[in-house]
């Protein structure tokens, strides 16, 4: 709530209401590497709503992603929080957003490939797609 406070600018609610399932996400199911974070066998978040980043950013800020002064620079020209998320695999965010329903699309094919890779080179190449 503060990013969106500070920003004068933003959907806070929808942030704050995720916070706990991405949370849970990330602490208990994603396997992921927060020292590399383009590591080929993690598993991919996709947000589809784009308005929600705070919480996404918040999230991967407890993974050592963003500083806070990063965070509270939210929705800042050149700042590297825009208001709707940019792909930046460096940072663990896999898509960047657009319309509602976008991210979705975007985890679906993700999650066809994945099934594709598996199907050709076996489990070791099994990855989970969450959205």
């Amino acid at each position: 709530a503060a990013m969106v406070e500070k920003a004068k600018s933003g959907h806070p609610g929808g942030a704050m209401g995720g916070a706990d399932f991405i949370n849970i996400l990330y602490s208990e199911y994603l396997n992921y590497d927060p020292s590399d974070r383009n590591w080929v066998n993690r598993d991919r978040f996709f947000l589809d709503p784009g308005h929600m980043s705070p919480m996404l950013y918040a999230q991967l800020a407890l993974t050592g992603a963003y500083t806070l002064e990063e965070l509270s620079n939210f929705r800042q020209w050149g700042s590297p929080t825009p208001g709707h998320p940019e792909v930046d695999f460096d940072r663990g965010v896999e898509n960047t957003s657009g319309p509602l329903g976008q991210g979705h699309t975007m985890a679906v094919g993700a999650a066809i490939a994945e099934k594709f890779l598996k199907e050709r080179f076996g489990e070791w190449m099994s990855h989970d797609i969450y959205t």
